[in-house]
């Protein structure tokens, strides 16, 4: 059987492996680290260094999207991150992301050169048009909490609907990579339980990303430490769901993340031989 790829223009991430993304806020005001990398050299800097580290993705945003947050226009969005996207992309070798919910904050992110497009909205039919002729990877969030009780099925129905919704535009399943969305309007039990059972959202022959990365789930259940102390719960956190088929992990802490998917990705691929 052929391998599935996420396909990002001229990136390829055949889905044999776990790829690790790093995040990287240009923002004064995100939950963890907001207000590091605001100045363009320091931020170049914090996305060489996780490319030394072993990122495979960088994924720049803008804004916030913590609890509560305040949404920016889309000129101040990009005023953030114009300076630092094209300098990402001409000084690493890294497929570079940008985590917007603008459709124009994405074209003019395509134009500096960007492959990843990570919509936390769900990439609407506004946002797929805009992006449709580019050939970029697109990662389409689940953005709410169970509307009906049930999470992982409104979760993968979700995903489903998102995916005819694509195909309608020209966009193919290879270019798609889905993220149930990890703290976004979730319970915590609902949550826990979409980082369990990722193997009941995930679509076939496309990829799947994993971002529960310092949020309030993996503090929760170990007494709530501050969010620079979440590493240990976040590796577990995305360890199983790498174990559960998750293909991404979007993550602040890259080099401990990559060691921990070569390891889960040793216990899968013993798994399959088996």
């Amino acid at each position: 059987m052929e391998t599935a790829v996420f396909e990002a223009r001229e990136k390829r991430f055949p889905l044999t492996r776990t790829y690790v993304m790093g995040i990287l806020n240009v923002t004064p005001d995100s939950f963890s680290d907001g207000g590091k990398f605001l100045n363009p050299e320091r931020a170049v800097n914090r996305a060489l260094e996780m490319e030394r580290d072993g990122a495979d993705i960088i994924d720049i945003g803008g804004q916030s999207t913590r609890p509560g947050y305040t949404a920016v226009s889309p000129e101040e969005e990009w005023a953030r991150i114009q300076a630092v996207v094209p300098a990402v992309v001409r000084e690493t070798g890294l497929a570079v992301s940008v985590d917007t919910f603008y459709p124009w904050v994405a074209e003019k992110a395509l134009e500096a050169g960007v492959q990843i497009i990570n919509d936390v909205s769900g990439f609407g039919d506004e946002m797929l048009q805009a992006v449709a002729a580019s050939g970029c990877g697109c990662i389409v969030m689940h953005p709410r909490g169970a509307q009906h009780g049930d999470i992982l099925r409104e979760v993968k129905s979700f995903f489903e609907e998102r995916l005819r919704a694509a195909e309608c535009f020209g966009v193919g399943k290879s270019r798609l990579c889905f993220d149930p969305g990890v703290g976004f309007g979730k319970t915590y039990e609902d949550n826990l339980k979409l980082i369990a059972h990722v193997e009941k959202t995930r679509l076939p022959e496309t990829a799947f990303l994993m971002a529960a990365s310092r949020k309030r789930v993996t503090g929760q259940p170990c007494g709530n430490p501050p969010f620079e102390e979440r590493l240990p719960a976040t590796l577990a956190a995305h360890t199983a769901a790498i174990l559960g088929g998750a293909d991404l992990v979007r993550v602040h802490d890259v080099k401990e993340a990559v060691q921990a998917a070569r390891m889960a990705d040793a216990l899968c691929h013993l798994s399959s031989e088996g």
